[in-house]
């Protein structure tokens, strides 16, 4: 292949682009993990962890992808043939609710059209029915990557609340952890999953589980095998800084700077500033003549926009063509939405340039794979984001 100029534009909702800082950090010398300046590494990203899930509960780091940590949450808490009650609101929430299934664990998916996030409702009902508190979980994805939805965690929890069970509550966050606000203790939430290759900033290899009480309580009489995954060693290690077995060093100094990335930046302004992308790519998307999937406007995500290509076109033969002109990735649509959307990621260590980059080469891929489009998607998001700096210039000059 010749030399393409430029970087590759990674557009996809996870991977997300690696910060130069963390690709440094990244490259340090590994050292002795069981030397004393491990342990300062250790207690610097546990500690740093619990921030970003907002706890004060106890948390655990995996060298391992998200579906570890999905495994993880399970089996350390439930028994086989234990029922758990799951949302269909894409892709991920299908492929979770298979895990569980493989392990032995009972399954129940309320359905979902993949256009809304898991309904409150319907769970607080199925709950209200189950008067012998056979379900043992409820499990609901906070950020479908799928589908661009994000669902009411708060509000799950008020519905578990107002129907009286004892379920315990696991919530998948791998791709909205440090993009989107999320609250471990706030809600109630009993398990939280999240993944190092999104929010986070890093190269995949990591994962996450945010344990209450309840859950560590449950887990001393839980019955599926697990072993690599287990709390009890992970937690006993960690209070010193270690691991129970070899960890990934070399992504631990990574964790470590993109943590004091995202404190330097501010959470509240990393959320900010991935709203603010979200809602600039929505209005290109509808100055375009295209349609957002997700339909409700308190469900939309911060991470990332997914787009519906119109009846006829195949949405990856556009993604081909951006790829091949423009040197830019998007992503692919998943299960029931293959060949009908594409995915524009939009998290992580993204800026107001990268995004009108990204947007330049959506409308121009768009109009060279022969979608019929409106021209002036880029000109929309490009007047928000600028009415966006205007308002916020004015807020410092009345400050100052």
């Amino acid at each position: 292949m010749s030399h393409r100029a430029g970087r590759h534009f990674l557009q996809i909702p996870g991977p997300t682009n690696v910060p130069d800082r963390v690709l440094r950090a990244i490259d340090f010398p590994t050292m002795d993990h069981r030397g004393p300046d491990f342990a300062a590494l250790g207690k610097a990203c546990l500690a740093g962890m619990k921030k970003v899930f907002k706890t004060e509960a106890h948390v655990v780091i995996y060298p391992a992808s998200g579906t570890g940590a999905w495994e993880a949450a399970l089996v350390n808490t439930l028994s086989p043939g234990d029922r758990v009650l799951m949302s269909e609101t894409g892709q991920f929430a299908a492929l979770w609710q298979k895990l569980a299934t493989r392990l032995g664990l009972v399954t129940e998916f309320l359905p979902g059209d993949w256009r809304h996030g898991a309904d409150p409702d319907a769970i607080q009902k199925r709950l209200a029915e189950d008067t012998a508190h056979t379900i043992k979980a409820v499990c609901v994805v906070h950020n479908e990557t799928s589908t661009g939805v994000t669902s009411r965690i708060g509000e799950v929890r008020r519905a578990i609340d107002a129907a009286k069970h004892p379920a315990l509550y696991f919530v998948d966050t791998i791709s909205s952890l440090a993009s989107i606000d999320y609250r471990h203790d706030e809600w109630g939430v009993d398990v939280t999953v999240a993944g190092s290759q999104k929010g986070l900033m890093l190269p995949p290899g990591l994962s996450f589980n945010a344990i209450s009480d309840k859950a560590l309580a449950a887990s001393k009489d839980a019955k599926l095998p697990r072993s690599y995954w287990a709390w009890d060693e992970m937690l006993a290690s960690g209070k010193t800084g270690y691991f129970p077995y070899t960890p990934a060093t070399n992504l631990l100094y990574g964790l470590r700077e993109a943590l004091d990335m995202l404190f330097e930046e501010g959470l509240d302004n990393v959320f900010a500033r991935h709203q603010r992308h979200a809602e600039a790519t929505r209005r290109a998307v509808r100055a375009w003549g295209l349609e957002v999937l997700a339909l409700n406007p308190a469900e939309y995500s911060g991470a990332l926009t997914t787009v519906m290509v119109p009846a006829g076109v195949n949405a990856d033969e556009v993604r081909r063509v951006i790829l091949e002109n423009f040197d830019m990735s998007l992503g692919t649509g998943l299960g029931k939405l293959a060949g009908k959307v594409f995915r524009i990621g939009h998290l992580g260590d993204f800026n107001d340039l990268a995004l009108m980059g990204t947007l330049a080469g959506v409308e121009m891929g768009l109009g060279l794979a022969g979608v019929s489009i409106k021209k002036g998607g880029v000109q929309a998001a490009m007047d928000y984001l600028a009415e966006c700096h205007g308002k916020g210039a004015s807020k410092q000059r009345a400050a100052a």
